[in-house]
């Protein structure tokens, strides 16, 4: 599918009001339905806006309209600038941009997301919401001049960034984050079969022990017999 015209009402407007091109040629070039184009020749439709003229815009090359009236099938292709312009090159270093109209909501999302997450350090908050150190740090002392009336918003529901840049940086923070050792647990119950067995033997030595000592009185006695005898 070819790109279409920067406006295309206002240049299909043009076309109707300064070529014979076919409605349908001219629907096909503005990206429109031939119904929309021929509302447009009758005066129903786009009604007060003014025609742009592609050719001064550099969409359009006059030999390039001249061909298309002269064949009713022939389908319109936009002129091709032979300006290249550099690409811009995305950097992630420095703080993010942030709308104007969105700065004021910072405040509150920096509160947020030192609520709700304060493994993040400052240069993971700088890098999602756009902010300054001093400026978190003021809120982490509530220090800044506007701290009373601050409310913890999502920085995702604000705007400031994006779902999957938050989960990023959290990540990132738990795996910075040391370990956390687990205290000792303190003494627990023993099973039965092993807090019963140890009562279990003293109980039989204990029998043994009350077997060896009638044994042993029973012997004195005899001898005490012998002696009187």
């Amino acid at each position: 599918m070819s790109q279409g015209p920067l406006m295309p009402k206002a240049t299909a407007v043009w076309l109707v009001e300064n070529t014979s091109l076919a409605f349908e040629q001219i629907a096909d070039f503005c990206k429109l339905h031939p119904l929309e184009v021929k509302g447009i020749a009758d005066g129903e439709v786009a009604a007060g806006i003014k025609g742009l003229d592609p050719i001064t815009t550099g969409q359009l090359t006059r030999d390039e309209i001249e061909r298309a009236q002269r064949a009713p099938n022939y389908k319109l292709k936009v002129a091709v600038s032979k300006v290249k312009l550099p690409e811009v090159k995305r950097t992630t270093k420095g703080p993010r941009y942030t709308p104007l109209s969105r700065r004021q909501d910072r405040p509150n999302a920096i509160l947020w997301l030192i609520r709700n997450h304060p493994e993040l350090k400052d240069a993971q908050i700088i890098r999602l919401v756009g902010t300054t150190k001093s400026t978190i740090q003021q809120i982490r002392e509530r220090t800044h001049w506007n701290s009373s009336q601050l409310s913890p918003l999502d920085p995702v529901t604000l705007g400031l960034c994006s779902q999957i840049d938050l989960d990023f940086e959290v990540q990132r923070a738990a795996k910075d984050r040391p370990a956390v050792v687990q205290p000792e647990a303190g003494a627990k119950l023993l099973p039965t079969e092993v807090s019963t067995a140890p009562a279990a033997e003293e109980a039989e030595d204990e029998d043994l022990n009350a077997d060896a000592v009638f044994a042993k009185l029973k012997g004195m006695s005899r001898i005490d017999e012998d002696d009187e005898d």
